[in-house]
């Protein structure tokens, strides 16, 4: 009979996956439309975040003509992969060749985040069924660590969080291997995610030998020696330690202008002494807790039953024991790579783990030798519960984002200062040096070799480019870009040639 019940179990699980294999991409493709109308008015309306668009722009410039990642951003010289060990965007190059704008990295990042619904909506159907499922797949794709993601423009976890969602997707479905493959490549797109790949390889190992936890640690060394799914959990754990030490210790330093890496003081602990003393920093102020909660809400609760969770706990040591405060909170882009884990360890949680459940509809047998059958995990209305809470989080949330602003009809207007942006960016001679502040810093870069008017040591430019409404590094305003070219490059002449809603271009005259 129990063979019978498999066999049953088997076939209309394989009804079940063929049944509407289209929602997933139908959930994907509406957060893509979503996340690109958003990119796209943000770029029509001038907005800007922060400068990091530039920098990752003029990087896809440059690996697109196949150079080393030169950003002048940064600094004279500077290679980006001294700032932070991410060699995998070197995918970008390619992209930006075909269409060389600041706008394609955005519609890229909104790509990515949307693609990664894919495998957590197919396999969160597989496991709750096709109605809860493509509901936890809504909850995930709207989440709002990625809208919170798409709101600050393009940073390199765009390409993190679909190779962890497809490497998650595979650990709930038993595949050890899909999933190590999937995660191996994310050492090479931060260097503080060498230390996540290392956590799922301990959770791996972990599943393995869990079941024999009475013979420990016995059963452990067996396991490590006889068991492919140990092995291969300790394989990549051992991965991510090695490549997160290489990229610390040797790769960053190597290229760092200042033979160092710059974001030791981001963890810096002044007037902090012993560990206590860093714990306790770590839990203070409220924000970090706001933030905490949240991601328990997107894991339904339930999700903090799951060992998988451990894997939010890199991303958030590294952003809770400074004092850099815009790294607490969800605003940012710094939880985009926690919601595939939320995801996840709700389905972990409510479906059990894989050698206690059935996919199938059929009921599966009760504890051995019982002789009883039980429904199959993630059948009963608590699973219905952590869902609809997931989902209500993602709601919530959605209406205190930057995205929400598609519902106003003025979002799709352009900037009324979109003319003077253009007449400042024709103003460039393509080919010729730039020195600009943060605003149309991205728009330059496809045109020409760009500086950020805040580093010292530039070299004296063809251009310089200012919006005179907006703040100058440091914090001052300044009104004349001529004036402040003239003072940063002592011995130069530059002349306004453009002055034109707020937008000033000083050109190089001697």
């Amino acid at each position: 009979m129990r063979v019978g019940l498999e066999r049953a179990g088997r076939r209309r699980s394989a009804v079940r996956r063929s049944d509407g294999p289209w929602v997933p991409w139908l959930v994907a493709a509406v957060a893509a439309a979503v996340y690109s109308t958003f990119a796209v008015t943000q770029w029509r309306r001038l907005e800007v975040p922060s400068w990091d668009l530039g920098i990752f722009t003029q990087l896809a410039k440059a690996y697109s003509r196949l150079e080393a990642p030169v950003v002048t951003i940064k600094g004279a010289g500077f290679n980006l992969l001294g700032d932070h060990f991410h060699p995998l965007l070197v995918v970008l190059g390619p992209i930006y060749r075909l269409f060389p704008s600041g706008l394609t990295l955005l519609i890229v990042q909104a790509l990515l985040l949307a693609l990664s619904a894919v495998p957590l909506t197919a396999v969160a159907r597989e496991l709750l069924g096709p109605r809860r499922g493509a509901a936890l797949g809504v909850a995930y794709a709207f989440s709002w660590g990625l809208q919170g993601a798409v709101a600050v423009q393009f940073h390199e976890i765009a390409l993190a969080v679909p190779l962890l969602a497809l490497s998650l997707a595979a650990f709930l479905r038993a595949r050890w291997w899909a999933c190590a493959l999937w995660a191996a490549p994310l050492v090479l797109v931060k260097e503080d995610l060498g230390l996540t790949v290392a956590v799922l390889g301990l959770v791996i190992w972990w599943r393995s030998i869990s079941a024999g936890r009475a013979a420990w640690p016995r059963r452990a060394l067996q396991a490590v020696r006889g068991d492919r799914q140990a092995q291969v959990g300790a394989g990549l754990a051992a991965w991510g330690v090695v490549w997160f030490v290489l990229a610390i210790g040797v790769v960053l330093p190597a290229l760092n202008p200042r033979g160092t890496y710059d974001y030791y003081d981001r963890v810096a602990t002044e007037g902090r002494t012993g560990v206590l003393d860093l714990l306790l920093g770590a839990l203070a102020p409220a924000e970090k807790w706001v933030t905490v909660l949240l991601l328990v809400l997107a894991a339904g609760v339930v999700g903090v039953r799951s060992p998988l969770v451990w894997l939010w706990v890199p991303t958030l040591a590294w952003r809770f024991v400074g004092e850099v405060e815009h790294y607490w909170g969800w605003e940012w882009h710094y939880s985009a790579v926690l919601m595939p884990v939320a995801a996840a360890a709700l389905l972990d949680a409510v479906a059990g783990p894989p050698a206690a459940r059935r996919t199938g509809r059929a009921p599966v047998t009760g504890p051995a030798g019982s002789g009883q059958l039980r429904a199959p995990a993630g059948r009963g209305g608590w699973a219905s519960a952590a869902v609809a809470l997931a989902l209500a989080t993602t709601v919530g949330m959605t209406v205190t984002t930057p995205v929400a602003r598609l519902a106003d009809p003025v979002t799709y207007q352009p900037s009324p200062r979109l003319d003077g942006a253009r007449a400042a960016v024709d103003a460039v001679t393509p080919g010729s040096t730039v020195e600009s502040d943060i605003y149309l810093m991205a728009y330059l870069v496809p045109r020409a070799q760009v500086y950020w008017v805040g580093n010292h040591g530039n070299p004296a430019p063809d251009y310089l480019v200012l919006d005179t409404q907006g703040r100058t590094w440091p914090d001052v305003t300044v009104t004349d870009a001529a004036a402040l070219a003239e003072s940063r490059h002592p011995g130069t002449t530059y002349v306004l040639v453009v002055d034109a809603d707020g937008y000033q271009v000083a050109e190089r005259a001697g």
